[in-house]
């Protein structure tokens, strides 16, 4: 391609039409309602190092909360971008609409391609490990080189030669694991995933890019509920590396973005969205990419390292949940920390944790601080308290029973609001737990990757009530509308239909301010355990502070002293010296400057009545929600 050519693609405007940017704003201003119920809070961090002239890759994990994902990043990024969705999400009705009116750009997944292959399959007889027998198969009608057999979750194997209808040549040789499972003397089922060309999809991603648009990518291909990240896919290297192959003057970003859920899949739960610097590329890597061969194999490993590296300065990746639950208690034991910190400051202080423990998990002294954090952490479970609330049980016996008698008649004047509304809406509720744990069986049983598919949780919950909240509204609206009718004769057939769509819209509205009630009465309960144990029994919490004590002291002079051979900007003051608004925002607020028009929804700030709440919060930022649990 000519460079005028280069050039007229590079200043073609990203939006194309007023049409793509209202389309554009109504999915992400819908977005930010939706996830203003469903999420208790959303702060973002690093948005500010996002190139505004330059078209990016954002690269986006971990992939926690299926279609909830790409919305966060919607909301949070200040600028717009062209979503990569799987083909198959477009038959979806809501879902699909909001990727075509986003323009995002579909991709065929081999997986989603999968048929059911004839007969069945076994190890070669002759022992050859690379080769497979079929029975009753027919292999040259239904596959060819570099098509997949799936045998199971475990079992994947690519297709180098068919030799007959019972006979293929494997690109690689099973393992000895592999043969076991294909022993069987009557074969076993499978799959066949076709090999799918993606340079249709490649040739889209590169334009896109030459136009100034930005992308989105999930580059550990699926979504998953795993605490550390999945193996990256290489395609985020490839269609930044090839853009700027195919466009010579093109300057492509690379943005890593990290996802961080607090319980990810239950309902008013909090989340962080940290940007991580923008990652240019090499030119010198561009070279060895359009060289090809093994320059390109190197050009192209380099980038996929720089992204995974990107992703690790953004997201707590744990081993398992057993070490975070240590690292998140060490973290709250560590006296620096001992102040109000922001979500996005328990993400990082989280992610500086892990590094540390990383790198001294065998020191035996660290061994020593963990044996002592789980037993502290059993202790708490005993008592049924959180660390934070541990100092609170040093109220006087008199004083605190004052308060527990003020906080039990709190939660009494709340529970008689909060629960008609609860009865009301249970059929929303139900229906909501009902469906998604049906999605969340099916998606288990056709992953090889999730534990226990809680990412698909949240999606599904929303899903079902975006379309059963409007019907129980109408259907208590008609109900109200029918009792005024039959009760109020003089009422015309205008005023009913006028009072019908009030209640209709009202309803919501009503519900969302019982919800937040609602949550401040859970507040008042979470309080309420510090409190009962200093009247119940005052010498235990004595001995429960005195415990944290020490144990506190040990985790900051252990910290203090292995931090600086950890990471090389540790600093011991750093969260005291940083203000409670140093640039960080949350996303209502971060929403709100991103938007062209439709100032009645501008950042959904109408949702905003922590004024109206305020003063029944008890415990509301309670350490136990705000804990990544990815």
């Amino acid at each position: 391609m000519s460079n005028q050519q280069v050039a007229k693609a590079a200043d073609r405007p990203p939006d194309e039409s007023r049409f793509d940017q209202l389309s554009y704003d109504v999915v992400a201003k819908s977005f930010k309602v939706i996830s203003t119920i469903f999420f208790r809070e959303i702060r973002t961090s690093g948005y500010h190092q996002i190139p505004a002239d330059k078209p990016c890759i954002f690269i986006v994990a971990p992939h926690a909360n299926q279609f909830v994902d790409p919305g966060m990043v919607m909301i949070t990024s200040p600028v717009r971008f062209c979503p990569l969705m799987a083909a198959s999400q477009f038959k979806r009705k809501i879902i699909g609409t909001a990727a075509r009116l986003l323009h995002a750009i579909p991709v065929v997944r081999p997986q989603d391609l999968a048929t059911p292959g004839a007969g069945k399959v076994r190890a070669s007889s002759s022992g050859e490990m690379d080769l497979l027998e079929g029975i009753d198969t027919k292999f040259k009608e239904q596959a060819q080189p570099r098509d997949l057999i799936n045998i199971s979750k475990a079992i994947k194997a690519q297709v180098k030669e068919v030799i007959s209808e019972t006979q293929i040549r494997l690109a690689s040789p099973l393992s000895d694991s592999d043969v076991e499972v294909l022993s069987k003397e009557e074969g076993v089922k499978y799959k066949i995933i076709p090999h799918v060309d993606q340079h249709d999809l490649f040739d889209k991603v590169h334009d896109s890019l030459a136009q100034g648009r930005s992308i989105v990518i999930f580059p550990e291909g699926g979504s998953h509920d795993r605490l550390e990240l999945l193996p990256l896919k290489v395609g985020f290297a490839l269609m930044a590396l090839g853009a700027m192959a195919k466009y010579p003057e093109l300057d492509v970003k690379i943005v890593p973005v990290g996802l961080n859920y607090f319980h990810p899949h239950r309902f008013r739960s909090r989340a962080v969205v940290s940007y991580g610097p923008p990652i240019s590329i090499d030119k010198k890597l561009v070279q060895d990419f359009k060289n090809g061969g093994e320059a390109k194999r190197e050009a192209t490993s380099t980038v996929l390292q720089q992204g995974r590296d990107g992703l690790k300065s953004v997201t707590v990746n744990a081993p398992d949940y057993n070490v975070l639950l240590v690292i998140q208690a060490a973290r709250r034991l560590y006296q620096p920390a001992h102040r109000k910190l922001r979500l996005e400051q328990v993400v990082e202080l989280n992610r500086r944790f892990l590094i540390g423990w990383t790198q001294f998990k065998d020191d035996p002294r660290v061994i020593e601080l963990a044996r002592k954090i789980r037993a502290y952490n059993q202790t708490l479970k005993y008592f049924g308290i959180r660390d934070h609330q541990v100092e609170k049980t040093s109220a006087a016996t008199l004083n605190a029973a004052k308060t527990l008698i003020v906080r039990l008649s709190e939660l009494l004047m709340v529970a008689a609001v909060g629960l008609p509304a609860t009865i009301l809406n249970s059929p929303i509720i139900l229906l909501a737990i009902y469906i998604s744990q049906i999605k969340q069986k099916e998606a288990l049983a056709n992953s090889s990757v999730k534990i226990a598919a809680r990412d698909v949780l949240a999606t599904w919950k929303i899903l079902v009530a975006l379309v059963a909240a409007p019907l129980l509204f109408g259907c208590y609206s008609l109900l109200a509308t029918y009792y005024l009718h039959t009760h109020y004769a003089h009422l015309s057939i205008g005023h009913l239909i006028l009072i019908g769509l009030a209640l209709w819209i009202g309803q919501p509205i009503l519900y969302f301010s019982v919800l937040r009630l609602t949550e401040n009465g859970i507040d008042i309960y979470k309080s309420l355990g510090p409190v009962f144990l200093a009247v119940s029994n005052p010498s235990a919490a004595e001995n429960l502070r005195a415990m944290r004590k020490k144990l506190s002291d040990d985790v900051t002079e252990f910290v203090n002293e292995a931090g600086p051979q950890a990471l090389e900007d540790f600093d011991p003051k750093r969260y005291e010296r940083q203000s409670s608004f140093d640039g960080n925002i949350t996303a209502t607020s971060k929403a709100d400057s991103s938007a062209s028009g439709f100032g009645f929804l501008s950042g959904a700030n109408w949702l905003d009545d922590k004024w109206l709440f305020q003063a029944l919060h008890y415990d509301s930022e309670s350490e136990d929600d705000n804990e990544v649990t990815n």
